[in-house]
Formats: structure tokens, C-alpha cells, sequence
């Protein structure tokens, strides 16, 4: 340890000639603690509810996505199905169809996006997991089935088992408009409600009922085309190079997703707030820095015999200066340090023993308390602001030595 270092920690940990050099130093070291360990736990919390919403969507998004480039639908779904199910990894996958319809139960009426998938698309996603009345089915040997998420299942007062229909409408594609038969432009089908699901996420929960995807291709008068291809990969795959296959084998007139990928508004949403959270914890980390610098300087005012006595030991204005840097440096170090092992003590604790718990309801909610998830690059970003913040401290730590040390030569 060099000799400036030492005597900075003497500094640091001896006792103050004055007892308000002793309490603002012990101010400065716990705004920082304070900062740091609010800048770990409010990014663990972003990271909790980033975590959250992720699991949830992934219950019915698929692990990879197929869309056409241009244009609204991919024609010829099944040589592409047979392209892609030949690429190592892909353990299978489907066309689906969506678009937009108009439900009509008895007097109440709203449009709603309708997915046409198989049969068994619960054995592509966690459907069955998040249905929260009847059960996926879709058809059995007397009819066809929908499954309708929370808004139209409220909006439309329909349950499962419901002895009426719901009747559903879409426009034709193709041909022309009777304005004697206005009707005649629509093209409609009626399905029985089995299950009722919901994600509590509204793109989802809103308007989206899930039908048969021989219902959707005759409702909106398609045949080989399909909107979007699902893929499900086996267990041992590795999404990123199975993309870039699909990506390479199937060429630039389609975009190949990931679920990240297909939610990037909603995961970029939860970003911004994050890191706006995190700028303005960094501005009151900055303003904890005052304190460090008001007691650096009573500190270098406090020092003035010994700063004598190190001059007439042959010490340099260099060395005396990196004395009161040094230990500007430790006392932010220290509140770092400090501030990080108590921000991921809480973090623990929340995750284990859920402290804080979300208002509201908690029969209506997910979970009933703050998730947290702490990630290793938060940790390093919050340090290494501390040290840009500590390396300013620095600074002007040595110009007010600079300018105390001129001023007391002048005196000699």
C-alpha cells in the first residue's frame, strides 16, 4: 500500500477533530450506501416485472415466429412448413391464420382478432394453463368450438356450454359489393364457447378467440395461405442458430422472430422505465457526491498542521493532493460496496420472503408482491457509475487542495 493510500485511510477512520467533520462524513458514506442500494433494488424490480411479463406472454407466444416480409399473408404455408421442419432443431410446425371479425351473442356485438389454429395447438403453447373456465377444445363429432379470452367472454356475456352461438362475420376478400345485399359481402360462421382463458396482459386478454383453422380459412376465404408459421423447437435446440438456418434457408421475403422479437414494444416499454428509473437514482447518487466533497473540505481545512508536517517531511504538493483524492475515492469505494451487499440483501429478501407487496387486490392479480430479479450486468453499471461519479470527486478534490495548498504558501 502506498504511502499517500495509508494515510488516506488513517484519514478515513480515525476520529475528527470536530464532531461535525465526523457527522458529515458518516452523512456522505450513507447517501452513497443509500444511492447504491436503491439503484440495485429499483433495477431489480424492472427486471422482475421485464421477467414477468416475458413468462407470461411466453404462455402463448411461440418460441419462433414466420412472417411475410411484404405483404400480410406467406402464400404456399405448406412448402414453407416442409422447408423448415426439415432444418435441424424444429420439432415442428404450423400455419395459423389471424384477423379481424365481428362477434355477435345475442344482443351484444364487438370486433375481435380471430386465430385459426389446429386442433392441438395446446401442445404448442401453456394454453391449458391459463384457461380459466371450460377447457381447450375446439371441435368434437357435433360441432366447432372457440376459445375466447376475458374481454369478449365479458363483453359478449357468453360462458362455456351456453346453449346459444356466437355468431361471426368478416368480410369477403375477393368480389364485389351488392349495395342491394349488404350482407352478401360478409362472410359468417357460428361456433360454440368450450373455454375462457386469460394471460392478464390486454393484447391478448382483450379481443382474441382462438377457432379452428379450417373455420378461419373459410371465414376469410383462404386456402394455402396463412398469416404466421409457429414453430416449437426441441429441448436441446439453440434458438439463435436455428433462426439463422430458417433465416438462411427460407431468404429475405420473410422475417423469422424470436418472442423477444415478437413483444419488442412491450419489452421496450419496460426498458425505458427502467433506465429512467435508473437516471434519476443516478442524479441523487450525484447529489450524494456534495457530501463527500463538503467533507473533503473540512477535512483539507482541518489537516492544515498536518499538511505542514508532511511538507516539512519533504512531501510534494502532488503527494499531499492525492492524499485527500484517495481518500475521496474510499469513501465513495465504501459507500459503493456497501450500498451494493445491502441493495442484494434486500433483493434476497424480497425474492424469498416477499416484503412488499403490490396494491390492490390479490385475487385479481398475477402476484401478490414486487418481483425481483437481480442481474449481474445491473451490479456492474451501478458500479461503474459509482466510480465515474467517485473519479469526479476526485477532481474537484484535487482543485480545492490545489488552491488551499497556493493559499497557504502565500501564508509562509
Amino acid at each position: 500500500m502506498s504511502l499517500p493510500l495509508k494515510i488516506a485511510w488513517r484519514y478515513l477512520v480515525s476520529k475528527k477533530g470536530h464532531q461535525a467533520v465526523n457527522i458529515i462524513s458518516i452523512v456522505a458514506v450513507c447517501g452513497v450506501v443509500v444511492a447504491t442500494a436503491a439503484l440495485i433494488c429499483v433495477l431489480s424490480v424492472f427486471n422482475g416485472f421485464r421477467g414477468l411479463i416475458m413468462g407470461r406472454l411466453a404462455m402463448l407466444d411461440p418460441q419462433v415466429a414466420i412472417t411475410a416480409t411484404m405483404g400480410k399473408v406467406i402464400n404456399d404455408a405448406d412448402s414453407v412448413i416442409d422447408v423448415v421442419s426439415a432444418i435441424p432443431g424444429v420439432e415442428r410446425a404450423i400455419p395459423v391464420i389471424e384477423d379481424q371479425a365481428l362477434a355477435i351473442y345475442a344482443q351484444m356485438q364487438m370486433p375481435v382478432r380471430l386465430k385459426g389454429v389446429p386442433d392441438d395447438y395446446n401442445t404448442m403453447s401453456q394454453m391449458d394453463s391459463v384457461i380459466v373456465d371450460g377447457q381447450w377444445k375446439l371441435r368434437d363429432q357435433v360441432s366447432r368450438y372457440a376459445v375466447a379470452g376475458a374481454g369478449p367472454a365479458i363483453r359478449l356475456m357468453v360462458r362455456p356450454d351456453f346453449l346459444g352461438m356466437v355468431r361471426l362475420y368478416a368480410p369477403q376478400r375477393q368480389g364485389r359489393v351488392n349495395i342491394a345485399n349488404p350482407m352478401g359481402a360478409f362472410r359468417q360462421d357460428s361456433v360454440f364457447v368450450s373455454g375462457i382463458f386469460q394471460v392478464q396482459q390486454n393484447s391478448y386478454d382483450a379481443d382474441l378467440i382462438y377457432v379452428p383453422l379450417e373455420m378461419a380459412q373459410e371465414l376469410f376465404d383462404y386456402e394455402t395461405e396463412a398469416t404466421q408459421i409457429e414453430i416449437k423447437l426441441t429441448h436441446d435446440a439453440n434458438e439463435q442458430q436455428v433462426m439463422n438456418h430458417i433465416a438462411s434457408a427460407l431468404g429475405s421475403s420473410y422475417q423469422v422472430k424470436n418472442r423477444l422479437m415478437q413483444q419488442r414494444e412491450a419489452y421496450r416499454l419496460v426498458n425505458i422505465e427502467k433506465w429512467m428509473a435508473f437516471l434519476l437514482l443516478s442524479f441523487i447518487l450525484v447529489i450524494a457526491t456534495f457530501n463527500v466533497i463538503s467533507t473533503l473540505s473540512l477535512l483539507i481545512i482541518e489537516k492544515d498542521d498536518s499538511i505542514a508536517t508532511l511538507r516539512a517531511l519533504g512531501a510534494n504538493d502532488t503527494q499531499i493532493s492525492r492524499i485527500f483524492v484517495l481518500q475521496g475515492w474510499l469513501i465513495t469505494l465504501t459507500g459503493a460496496i456497501t450500498g451494493v451487499i445491502i441493495g442484494l440483501i434486500l433483493c434476497l429478501c424480497q425474492q424469498q420472503f416477499g416484503w412488499l407487496h403490490l396494491s390492490g387486490d390479490p385475487a385479481n392479480m398475477i402476484i401478490s408482491a414486487y418481483p425481483v430479479e437481480v442481474h449481474f450486468t445491473d451490479v456492474l453499471v451501478t458500479l461503474g457509475l459509482v466510480a465515474a461519479v467517485g473519479l469526479l470527486t476526485g477532481m474537484v478534490t484535487a482543485l480545492i487542495m490545489r488552491r488551499r495548498l497556493k493559499r497557504l504558501t502565500t501564508k509562509n
